[in-house]
């Protein structure tokens, strides 16, 4: 009676998995879909302006070394018919970032580079947003109407800023940016980078973040194209100054001042950093997953339960309605695993991998989870949100300036 009593509680947890991945899949802003991008240049939505408008390119840059010869001619070589150059600020690297930057500003030539230094970040300030203030401060006396903050690890295509440009000023939009395609070369990068983007998209669907009059706001912080004026009201980057997921921060930012602001996936920009080993990778997630949960208990107790039923559930319920003799729960959990997997061959698809990795996304998920619960431990344990030697706070334990 009592094997029996688990069985069919078991087929109605499959049951509430499988209602779950019907609401993902309908209702929460075809997040699944990948054909949110820029419009190519010459197509008339994405018409070029009248008069090209001056561009401030923002790098901040801590020991880069490794990924700037991949990455910084592709700016300097940028297409671009109006006035733009480039500042990138070295962050306190050790490793020599600084003087490549400006060996590869002699060596390749274009636009104008200038390398600066804002020195150690003071209290309530992460590193990198220390080093946008320099950087944005630098770009300023320059007067542009735009600001480009882009990430040291990424390469632009020769007209990158050109259509990042055209879209803003067809589309009226404040905030411009694009999730650069990632790098998917080892077996880890194949299981876990298309994933990282797809749960991204699940989180924030990129159809409402464009849409005005919605809540949802998300940037991608290796590429960020910003109204330099709407920079300023908003206070970017001083206001947001202690966030260790600085994109999601500033596009709520700037929406919450009633700014227009687009993201998308790209088609021009890619990140140049490998992440070879599950080490690098659950590095990458792990230190800012619990601040992305606002350093909450309850809310990383919810995150793991709704993991384990929205991803874990669908392949267990069919083990067990096969081993139990219990058709219910195997046809259930086979559907809701048919569902999960379908919404992610879009998102492989656009990384070009195969689609028997598509079965596998409940790993890769229970990866995620485990990523998840090792940030919390690590943030308790004071090694939380730790990044190139550095280890921040949580915000609210961050004096606020007066």
């Amino acid at each position: 009676m009592g094997q029996t009593a688990r069985v069919s509680a078991f087929v109605w947890i499959a049951a509430a998995s499988l209602a779950a991945w019907l609401w993902l899949l309908l209702c929460q802003g075809f997040f699944w879909r990948t054909d949110v991008r820029l419009p190519p240049l010459g197509n008339p939505l994405a018409g070029d302006p009248p008069e090209w408008p001056s561009v401030c390119v923002v790098v901040p840059a801590r020991d880069e070394a490794v990924v700037l010869s991949s990455s910084l001619p592709s700016l300097l070589a940028q297409d671009y018919p109006g006035r733009a150059e480039v500042f990138l600020v070295d962050d306190g690297s050790t490793d020599g970032t600084g003087e490549l930057a400006r060996e590869l500003a002699r060596r390749h030539g274009g636009l104008p580079l200038t390398v600066g230094s804002p020195g150690e970040p003071p209290a309530g300030w992460t590193g990198k947003l220390w080093a946008v203030r320099h950087g944005i401060a630098l770009a300023r006396a320059r007067a542009p109407e735009y600001l480009l903050l882009t990430d040291a690890d990424i390469a632009h295509a020769p007209d990158s800023l050109r259509a990042l440009v055209a879209a803003a000023r067809s589309g009226g939009f404040d905030v411009v940016s694009q999730m650069a395609r990632l790098r998917v070369e080892s077996l880890w990068e194949r299981l876990v980078v298309p994933a990282f983007v797809y749960f991204f998209a699940q989180l924030y669907p990129f159809r409402r973040i464009g849409r005005p009059g919605t809540r949802t706001a998300a940037a991608a912080g290796g590429c960020v194209l910003l109204r330099a004026d709407t920079a300023e009201r908003a206070r970017i980057p001083d206001a947001i100054r202690h966030a260790v997921i600085d994109d999601v921060a500033l596009a709520r930012a700037v929406k919450g001042g009633g700014g227009h602001i687009w993201l998308g996936l790209a088609e021009q920009v890619d990140s140049v950093r490998s992440y070879p080993r599950l080490h690098d990778l659950w590095r990458m997630v792990s230190r800012s997953a619990y601040a992305q949960l606002r350093h909450s208990l309850l809310l990383l107790a919810g995150t793991v339960a709704g993991l384990a039923l929205v991803y874990l559930v669908p392949p267990v319920a069919v083990v067990v309605g096969l081993v139990a003799a219990n058709p219910a729960a195997a046809v259930l959990g086979a559907l809701a695993w048919l569902v999960m997997a379908g919404t992610y061959v879009p998102m492989l698809l656009y990384y070009r991998q195969p689609l028997w990795l598509a079965p596998l996304l409940p790993f890769t998920a229970f990866l995620y989870l485990l990523m998840t619960v090792d940030s919390a431990v690590q943030h308790h344990r004071g090694r939380g949100a730790a990044w190139k030697g550095r280890t921040y706070a949580r915000p609210d334990a961050v004096p606020d300036e007066g």
